[in-house]
């Protein structure tokens, strides 16, 4: 546990309650603006289960109902008003919508890399505390330091650092290699960060094939065929969402990803909604450890089961992280409480978080990375199996941040082609 001066976060989260106690009826509620694809391709497997998880853990921070360490109701006594707003209208406009004409204190969200790419310049121009929740563009914060907007999960260089290790973990005599990603900057990351991380790690991998189809395409016909044709031990994709879904099932008549390992650093979504069209032995990921890789604890066993109680069905991974997000919230305003003795503002919160460490169902969360606005986390993978009919994950393996988050002073990139410089891999 890191200490706040000399008082620990758990112990800072309960002061807090009782500072605000007797001020907490009074204080304006927090209006947060909650944004992801709650329309299209993506509202099912990414944008509905984002927006429960923020109902599930909104409903509790109002009621004074969330496990230990948190404690007392509000985000340092202030009520969340949530508003929803669709990403897939025009998330630029619609952002500037939230915070000039409703009046927001804050906004979470985002799932495009595209989106947060054109949103991180607006929210410093307005000065308006935003938190992303699941978009893993590493252009961020590599591209210049920001004051008023912060990450609270993984970028994706780091899933794609642990994909590489994990891949040759399993595959110690892998040969060749494939991709199949996005065109945008989510994608071609993605791929960059993968194969140079493999390559660095094993040099004679060879790349048989590159595949970048549009942003939701849908159809990928051309794509699957030139797969078959490249008959790669593995073929890496960071496609999400309904790109996802539907790479899977095109695949499937084909057999791509049973003659090729499928290395999905997302696949995470699919496991229940297309677990008979998953091949044995497809690497699974889930960017992070939340959903079906998320660690055994109480808090854990909490969320699932308010979850399950509500909406009827296991929380897959972005339900976790949206809930990580407005958790994000929680912990920092309560810890601005503690200090100020009073409910916090907007800008108290943002104060609070560079450095926080916090608790939440897929673990602990740490404000480390580019002077306390990126989170890192532990990340894992797992093997897909299906058992009894039941979709598992076996051999999972969990990877720390000392060996695949980069260390400060280094990007990314930098560190990948430098060859892991400081990483300590159990």
């Amino acid at each position: 546990m890191r200490l706040l001066g000399k008082i620990s976060v758990s112990t800072a989260l309960g002061l807090a309650a009782a500072a605000v106690a007797q001020t907490a009826a009074a204080a304006d509620p927090l209006k947060v603006g909650l944004v992801s694809f709650y329309s299209g391709p993506v509202s099912g497997p990414v944008g509905i289960p984002s927006r429960n998880g923020a109902d599930i853990i909104i409903e509790a921070i109002n009621n004074g109902a969330l496990p230990a360490p948190y404690s007392g109701k509000g985000v340092g006594g202030r009520l969340i008003e949530p508003i929803y707003v669709d990403e897939a209208v025009e998330p630029v406009n619609e952002y500037r919508n939230l915070v000039q004409r409703q009046g927001v204190d804050v906004v979470i969200g985002y799932a495009s890399s595209g989106s947060c790419v054109g949103i991180a310049p607006i929210a410093e121009e307005l000065k308006k505390l935003t938190l992303f929740y699941y978009c893993g563009t590493t252009r961020t914060f590599e591209e210049g330091e920001k004051q008023y907007v912060f990450r609270t999960m993984n970028s994706q260089d780091v899933e794609n650092i642990a994909a590489a290790r994990y891949t040759l973990s399993v595959k110690p005599n892998l040969k060749t290699v494939a991709g199949m990603n996005q065109n945008y900057g989510w994608g071609q990351e993605s791929w960059r960060d993968f194969i140079k991380s493999v390559q660095k790690l094993k040099p004679d991998v060879q790349v048989v094939s590159e595949q970048f189809p549009k942003l939701f395409a849908g159809q990928y016909g051309a794509e699957v065929t030139a797969l078959v044709r490249a008959n790669a031990d593995v073929i890496h994709s960071s496609f999400w969402g309904g790109d996802l879904d539907a790479f899977i099932l095109q695949a499937a008549p084909r057999g791509l990803l049973k003659k090729s390992t499928g290395v999905l650093t997302t696949g995470g979504t699919a496991l229940n909604s297309l677990a008979k069209q998953i091949p044995d032995g497809t690497v699974i990921g889930v960017r992070g450890t939340g959903g079906a890789l998320a660690p055994a604890s109480k808090f854990n066993d909490w969320f699932r089961a308010a979850y399950q109680k509500k909406f009827g069905e296991e929380p897959n991974f972005p339900a976790y992280y949206m809930a990580q997000s407005v958790l994000a919230l929680k912990a920092a305003g309560d810890k601005a409480a503690a200090a100020s003795k009073s409910a916090p503002t907007a800008d108290d919160i943002r104060k609070a978080l560079p450095g926080l460490d916090f608790e939440t169902p897929a673990g602990k969360v740490y404000m480390d990375r580019h002077k306390g606005h990126q989170a890192v986390t532990e990340t894992a993978y797992g093997t897909f199996k299906l058992v009894g009919g039941k979709p598992t994950l076996t051999n999972i393996k969990r990877y720390q941040q000392d060996c695949v988050v980069p260390p400060k002073g280094y990007k990314s990139l930098e560190w990948i082609e430098a060859g892991f410089p400081g990483a300590k891999c159990k």
